[in-house]
C-alpha cells in the first residue's frame, strides 16, 4: 500500500523466503535466495487479492477463516491485546470466519466476516475505526449497525466500505471531502457517499477516495492536490464524480497520491503524482499527471499496488513487473535506483497473491510458500533469517569530538581534526568526492585540523585550527563563499577569513564566528539571514555590520534565521520570521540583529522554524513555530515571545531538527519533544511528545545534535548514536529506514 510514516531498518536487494507458518509450509534449511525459475503460461492460479494485506504490519487470511498477524503494533493493529511488536506470525484473538481483510495504512486494521459484518482495531484518531469514539482498540470490534459489507479499504485516517447492495459508505477524516457525503464534517460513524450506486470496488488514497462501477466507469473524489481525481483539473471535490474518458475498468487502487486502474485488456493506465517514476511513465514525465495515461511496456495485469514511492504488477501469467523508486531492493531485481517503467521481477514465477507494503513487498506462490524482499527489521518479513549477514556491516569507530546533524545527512568531527559524513550527498555535501549518497561513514577529502564543523541544507563547512574556513557542497546561493555559484564535491578554502573560531550553517547561508567576536555571513540572504540590512545575497563573506562581542552563533539546515548569544548574556536574533522564530512579538523579518528580551542566557539553538535557549538555573524558553508541539510547553499553539518549557531543570544543552526538540541535562541524560513521525525522540516509540520525555539513550550522552527529522548523540568514549529517520542512510550503518530508540552508528 502506499506510504505511510513509518520505516524499516535493514535493506536486501534479493527475493528472500520467508518462513510464515501461515502459509502452511516449512521453510526447512532451503536456500534463502530464490532460484531461477521457467517461465509459467497464462493459466497460472491466482488468489483473492484481499487474502493478503500489509503495511508495516501484516494480515494473512487462511482458508479457515481465521486472522494472522505479525509486524509493528504501534495502534495495537495487531489486534492481539497489546502494543507489542511481534516478528512470528500469531492468529488473532477471537476472530472466525473471515472472507477479507484489509491493514488500513495508519496503524489500523479491518477484516469482513461471511455474515458481511465488519470487524477493525488499530488506531482510531480520526474515527477511522468507524465505532462512533476515536477510541483505539487493540483487538477486534464490530462497526455497530453496520451489514451487508462486501469489501473495504483502509486509507491513512479514514475507511471505506462497500456494501452489497453496490453502495458506498466511508467515515474518518473528512478535510478534503474524501468521504464523498458532500461536506468537509468528520464522521465517527459510516455515512453514505452519495450519487454512487452500482459499485463493484472501492479504494482509499490518503485524502482522496475512488470507486469503480459495473459499467467500467471510475468515479473519485476529495483532494485534488496532485491530480489524484483525475477530471484535468486541481480542484477538490466533495462529492463523487466520473473520471472523464475512462472506460472498460475491472480492477482499481488508489496510493498515497495517485491512482491505477486495470482495463479489461490487461493494461494499466494511472493519474497523480509521480515522485520518482512511481507513475511508470517512464523519464522525463511530468510530476503530475492530470488524467488517465497509458503506462508502457506492459499488458495482461491482473493486479496492481504501490508502496512509498514504487509500484508492483501482478500479471495473469504469475509474474511480478515493477518500477520507480527501487533504492531499498523494493523492486527485487538488485541494482537499486529508480525504474521509470515496467522492469519483471527476476526469479518469481507462479505468484497467486500479492502485498505491497511501504518499502517491503510480499509474494505468495501456487505451492503456498511465501516470499518477501526489500526492507525489514525484525518484525516486517515474519521469522525470515535476517539479511544482515548479506549486507556489510558498518565499522564501528571511535574518536569521535562532536555530532552534526544535517537535513537528511549526518557528519562528525573526529578528535584527529578529520570529517566523516554518511546520508544524503547529491550536491556533495559529504565533501568525498564523490556526489553519491553514503550509507557507511566516508572521510571529506583532503580535510584536517577541523576544530569546528556546521552542516546547511545542502553544504557543510568546516573551522580549522590555523582560522581559516573551508566548504563544500552545493553553492546555488553563494554559499561556499568563493565567489561563485559552482558546487564542489571536496572542500575547498573560503578566500579571505582568518581567525575563525566557529562556523554554522543554514539553509543556503553561511556564518563564520571569528576570535575577536565578530561575525561574517555569506549566501542567500531574502529573508535578512546575513544580517547586513539588506536582502542581497552575496557569494563572499560579509562583516555583520555595527555587531560585536559574539560569543555563540545557531541557525540550523533547514532555517532561514539565526541567534547570536553576546559576552554580556544578550540575546540577538535576525531574519525569517513567519512563526515568530525571532522570538521579539513580531512575525515580520529582520534584515538586522535585534534584542530579544531574555537575561542570562546561557546556550542557544535553533529548529527549522524556532528557537530555543538554556538560561540560569538550567531552565530552557522555547518560541515560534508549534505545530508538532515542538516548544514543549504542553501546546501546539505558536509563540512569537519566549514561553518556559515547564518542569524543566538542569539543561545543559539543547538541539532541534525540522519540528523536534533535543535537551542534554547536567546528569547527562537526553530528553525531547515534538514531532516523533519517524522516531527521531527516541523513547520508543513514533507519538508525537507536547512536553519532554525521556530519550532511551545511554548514561553520559555530553553533546548532542539534530537533522531534520534524525537525532545524534554522543558519550564519553567517543561514540556516537543515532536514531530517527535514515531514509538516505544518514546512520552511517549500511541500513535504511528509521529507528525509535538509539543505537550505535559510529
Amino acid at each position: 500500500m502506499s506510504a505511510r510514516k513509518q520505516g524499516v531498518s535493514s535493506v536486501v536487494r534479493a527475493v528472500w523466503r520467508v518462513c510464515v507458518m501461515v502459509a502452511g509450509v516449512s521453510c526447512g534449511g532451503e536456500e534463502a535466495v530464490v532460484p531461477p525459475e521457467e517461465p509459467t503460461t497464462q493459466s497460472a492460479r491466482l488468489a483473492p487479492q484481499d487474502t493478503l494485506s500489509l503495511q508495516s504490519h501484516t494480515l494473512w487470511l487462511k482458508p479457515d477463516g481465521t486472522v494472522w498477524s505479525w509486524g509493528t503494533n504501534y495502534g495495537g493493529e495487531l489486534g492481539d491485546g497489546t502494543h507489542n511488536h511481534r516478528s512470528t506470525p500469531a492468529q488473532v484473538p477471537n476472530l472466525t470466519s473471515v472472507t477479507a481483510v484489509e491493514a488500513g495504512r495508519g496503524n489500523y486494521s479491518m477484516a469482513r466476516r461471511a455474515d458481511g459484518s465488519l470487524w477493525v482495531w488499530g488506531y482510531n484518531t480520526y474515527g477511522q475505526l468507524g465505532d462512533g469514539t476515536t477510541t483505539s482498540r487493540w483487538s477486534p470490534i464490530p462497526v455497530p449497525g453496520f451489514s451487508g459489507v462486501s469489501s473495504v479499504s483502509g486509507g491513512y485516517m479514514h475507511s471505506m466500505a462497500l456494501k452489497s447492495d453496490g453502495t458506498v459508505w466511508a467515515w474518518g477524516r473528512n478535510a478534503d471531502g474524501q468521504l464523498g457525503d458532500g461536506s468537509t464534517t468528520q464522521r465517527l460513524s459510516p455515512v453514505r457517499a452519495l450519487g454512487l450506486s452500482l459499485v463493484t470496488s472501492v479504494s482509499a488514497g490518503y485524502d482522496f477516495s475512488a470507486a469503480l462501477k459495473a459499467d467500467g466507469t471510475v468515479w473519485t473524489w476529495g483532494d485534488n492536490t496532485d491530480g489524484e481525481l483525475g477530471n484535468g483539473t486541481l480542484t477538490d471535490r466533495l462529492t463523487p464524480a466520473q473520471v472523464p474518458g475512462l472506460t472498460g475498468v475491472v480492477f482499481l487502487m488508489a496510493g498515497h497520491s495517485h491512482v491505477m486502474a486495470v482495463k479489461s485488456d490487461g493494461t494499466v493506465w494511472v493519474w497523480g503524482r509521480n515522485d520518482w517514476g512511481v507513475l511508470g511513465l517512464g523519464e522525463g514525465a511530468p510530476i503530475r499527471q492530470l488524467t488517465p495515461t497509458q503506462v508502457p511496456g506492459i499488458s495482461q495485469v491482473a493486479f496492481v499496488d504501490s508502496g512509498e514511492h514504487y509500484t508492483v504488477a501482478l500479471k495473469t501469467d504469475g509474474t511480478l513487473w515493477g518500477w520507480g523508486y527501487n533504492n531499498y531492493g523494493q523492486l527485487g531485481e538488485g541494482t537499486g535506483g529508480v525504474k521509470y517503467l515496467p522492469t519483471q521481477l527476476p526469479g518469481l514465477t507462479q505468484v497467486a497473491t500479492l502485498g505491497v507494503g511501504r518499502y517491503h513487498a510480499m509474494a505468495i506462490k501456487q505451492d503456498g510458500t511465501a516470499w518477501a524482499w526489500g526492507l525489514h527489521d525484525a518484525y516486517q518479513y515474519a521469522n525470515v533469517t535476517r539479511p544482515d549477514s548479506a549486507v556489510a556491516v558498518a565499522t564501528q569507530f571511535t574518536g569521535a569530538l562532536r555530532p552534526v546533524g544535517g537535513l537528511y545527512e549526518t557528519l562528525v568531527l573526529k578528535a584527529d581534526g578529520t570529517v566523516w559524513g554518511a546520508g544524503r550527498n547529491g550536491s556533495g555535501q559529504l565533501g568525498d568526492g564523490s556526489g553519491t549518497q553514503r550509507v557507511v561513514p566516508a572521510q571529506a577529502v583532503g580535510l584536517t585540523g577541523a576544530v569546528s564543523v556546521a552542516s546547511g541544507a545542502n553544504h557543510a563547512l568546516a573551522a580549522k585550527s590555523d582560522g581559516t574556513v573551508w566548504a563544500w557542497g552545493g553553492n546555488g546561493s553563494g554559499q561556499l563563499g568563493d565567489g561563485s555559484t559552482t558546487a564542489s564535491l571536496i572542500p575547498i578554502q573560503v578566500p579571505g577569513l582568518t581567525g575563525v573560531a566557529a562556523v554554522a550553517a543554514g539553509d543556503g547561508f553561511s556564518l563564520a564566528l571569528k576570535s575577536d567576536g565578530t561575525l561574517w555571513a555569506w549566501g542567500r540572504n531574502s529573508s535578512g539571514s546575513l544580517g547586513d540590512g539588506t536582502t542581497t545575497g552575496r557569494t563572499t563573506p560579509a562583516l555583520v555590520p555595527n555587531f560585536t562581542g559574539v560569543k555563540a552563533v545557531a541557525t540550523a539546515p533547514g532555517a532561514d534565521h539565526v541567534l547570536a548569544l553576546k559576552t554580556n548574556g544578550t540575546l540577538w536574533a535576525w531574519g525569517g520570521n513567519s512563526y515568530g522564530q525571532l522570538g521579539d512579538g513580531s512575525v515580520l523579518r529582520k534584515l538586522s540583529p535585534v534584542f530579544v528580551n531574555l537575561t542570562g542566557v546561557l546556550s542557544i539553538a535553533t529548529g527549522s522554524d524556532h528557537s530555543l535557549v538554556v538560561r540560569t538555573g538550567g531552565a530552557v524558553w522555547t518560541w515560534g513555530r508549534n505545530d508538532a508541539a515542538q516548544l514543549g510547553d504542553g501546546t501546539g499553539t505558536t509563540r512569537t515571545l519566549p514561553v518556559q518549557v515547564q518542569g524543566v531543570t538542569g539543561a545543559t544543552a539543547l538541539a532541534a531538527g525540522d519540528r523536534h526538540s533535543l535537551m542534554l541535562r547536567s546528569d547527562g541524560t537526553l530528553w525531547a519533544w515534538g514531532s516523533n513521525s519517524e522516531g527521531e525522540l527516541g523513547d520508543g516509540t513514533m507519538t508525537g511528545r507536547p512536553l519532554p520525555v525521556r530519550v532511551r539513550a545511554p548514561a553520559g550522552v555530553v553533546a548532542l545534535s539534530a537533522g531534520a527529522r534524525h537525532s545524534l548523540a554522543m558519550t564519553p568514549d567517543g561514540t556516537v548514536w543515532a536514531w530517527g529517520l535514515n531514509l538516505f542512510g544518514q546512520h552511517g550503518n549500511n541500513k535504511w529506514g528509521f529507528k525509535t530508540t538509539p543505537v550505535q552508528q559510529w
